[in-house]
């Protein structure tokens, strides 16, 4: 009768940290990992200021800057650091895909949004 208490303790220990790992976060129920690889098409003008910003990364970008805090925690992510995403220019994209009602100045990190 213990092991079977023990077991259904353990089932909603499970429950209540899998909801707060993927209910609550900044990109909602995805996390910034999994937002990160949607953005591929934004990785050469994540390394480089220089780069052209296609429309494809402006498309998801756009899509992404409905929440901001989500975009700041994609380009920052892991997934983003090891495709030699450089956070300093990533958070240069709004501003070059022209998005108009993005937050000026808004924190991401150690950068602020242009």
């Amino acid at each position: 009768m213990n092991y079977i208490c023990f077991l259904v303790l353990l089932v909603i220990l499970a429950l209540i940290n899998h909801n707060e790992v993927y209910g609550a976060g900044e990109c909602g129920k995805s996390s910034p990992d999994r937002e990160a690889w949607k953005l591929a098409s934004c990785v050469i003008a994540a390394q480089d200021g220089n780069a052209p910003v296609s429309d494809r990364c402006c498309s998801h970008i756009k899509r992404l800057g409905q929440n901001f805090a989500c975009l700041c925690a994609v380009m920052l992510s892991s997934t983003a650091k090891s495709a030699g995403v450089k956070p300093e220019i990533a958070v240069t994209i709004p501003k070059r895909c022209n998005i108009v009602d993005r937050p000026m100045s808004y924190k991401c990190g150690d950068y602020s949004v242009p």
